[in-house]
């Protein structure tokens, strides 16, 4: 197997960087070879994924496609699982970076496995799955599909039948012809990407001292956010809502500051036609909701919610085939694209950028030993950027992580769970 697909219009809007994700599993475990057997058999369905990114002649990236596999290191530590600590305080400690492969620098991007892991023994038999993706390559939805995969490839042994995802990046381009010749309906050069010669309008600095706090709401605070929104909304909208209000309080933002949320949108089931869920790739725009700091501090639950949902509203069937268009235009005259996403290390404040995980079963991996006890993102890409994610006791509460600035940790963890 030999061959290069480019990379999609979507695939170039995302972040350019590695993803970290560490899955804490309690003994029992099934043994490294058992994962690996399961892991080979499963990534012989998702051949991209054993794979190496590749520029060519016009700087285009693609993904060789030249079953160079997976990068797995194993590592054994002498102590119990129960004995580590991966949050203290409500802080991610900063020494799990240990537990997953050493995140490649942009530059070292291209010619790397595209997913890599580090299978971490502990004395108690417990387990420390950490893995690490470029999202170039896939996106939340996508890595969701191949770890659910994975897991049954373990769970199933010999008696695994493999999946037929779709992982034809080239459907997008099958119109590009007619799409370079369409006038794009918005503007997707201030928004998705910026052109060579542009200015970056996020560029905020670099943030020297960042945190990542995770903060857990249950069932019962949901109930209560939601009956304070006062129409029908989902975990997410209200958290949102409540999450937005509290960083710009903990930031102290002054009232005439505009403040917005980069909101990822998987559009799978928004494009016409629709893209089906187990497409490999990438396949999320993004929403903008946008207020001034007074207004997000002073206006009731249920406005913020219904500005938080006007703005998702917005990137429909329309929007997404505009950006396509453009795309598609931008490319016939030869003009590089770079995307808006915040480089590592970024400071996105006074906004935030927001990712759902609350749709996937990251919390539901199970290997046949019983889902993880533990599921941490360790090295946010930049200030800012927070993600939800359903906790792992399965029973309706959700854990956010959120990257901040040090001298904002502290006010935030203290006002996040009132209702002031």
């Amino acid at each position: 197997m030999d061959y290069s697909t480019p990379l999609s219009l979507f695939d170039r809007a995302t972040f350019d960087l590695f993803v970290p994700v560490v899955f804490v599993f309690p003994a029992p475990t099934p043994s490294n070879e058992a994962l690996k057997g399961g892991l080979h058999r499963a990534v012989a369905a998702y051949p991209q994924l054993a794979g190496r990114l590749v520029v060519d002649q016009h700087g285009r990236r693609s993904i060789h496609v030249n079953n160079q596999g997976v990068l797995v290191l194993e590592a054994a530590a002498s102590v119990e699982l129960a004995n580590v600590d991966f949050v203290v305080d409500g802080r991610v400690v900063s020494d799990i970076g240990a537990m997953y492969p050493r995140l490649p620098q942009p530059e070292e991007s291209i010619g790397s496995a595209v997913l890599q892991m580090k299978l971490t023994r502990y004395s108690c038999g417990g387990l420390v799955v950490g893995l690490t993706f470029h999202h170039q390559v896939l996106d939340g939805t996508a890595l969701d599909g191949f770890l659910t995969t994975w897991s049954r490839a373990v769970r199933q042994g010999a008696d695994f039948t493999p999946p037929s995802p779709l992982l034809d990046r080239g459907f997008f381009l099958a119109d590009a012809d007619a799409d370079a010749g369409r006038v794009p309906l918005f503007d997707h050069g201030s928004t998705e990407f910026k052109t060579s010669s542009g200015d970056d309008h996020r560029g905020r600095g670099i943030c020297r001292d960042m945190k990542t706090v995770m903060v857990s709401f249950t069932p019962e605070f949901i109930a209560g956010l939601k009956a304070r929104v006062g129409t029908t909304c989902t975990r997410f909208q209200c958290l949102l809502a409540h999450m937005w209000k509290k960083t710009t309080q903990a930031r102290g933002l002054s009232p005439e500051e505009f403040t917005q949320v980069r909101v990822a949108v998987n559009c799978r089931g928004r494009a016409r036609p629709i893209v089906p869920s187990d497409y490999l790739g990438n396949m999320v725009l993004w929403a903008f909701p946008r207020l001034q700091a007074r207004d997000v501090l002073s206006s009731t639950y249920g406005h913020v919610v219904s500005v938080i949902r006007q703005a998702v509203a917005r990137v429909d069937a329309d929007y997404i085939q505009s950006f396509l268009d453009y795309g598609a235009a931008a490319d016939a005259r030869g003009q590089e694209l770079r995307a808006t996403a915040p480089p590592h290390g970024a400071m996105c404040g006074p906004d935030i950028e927001v990712d759902s995980w609350l749709g996937f079963g990251y919390h539901r991996l199970d290997f046949g030993g019983g889902p993880q006890s533990l599921l941490l993102l360790p090295d946010m890409p930049a200030e800012g950027i927070m993600v939800f994610m359903p906790c792992v006791d399965n029973k309706g509460g959700v854990d956010v992580l959120i990257a901040l600035e040090e001298e904002h940790v502290t006010p935030f963890l203290k006002i996040c769970h009132s209702l002031i």
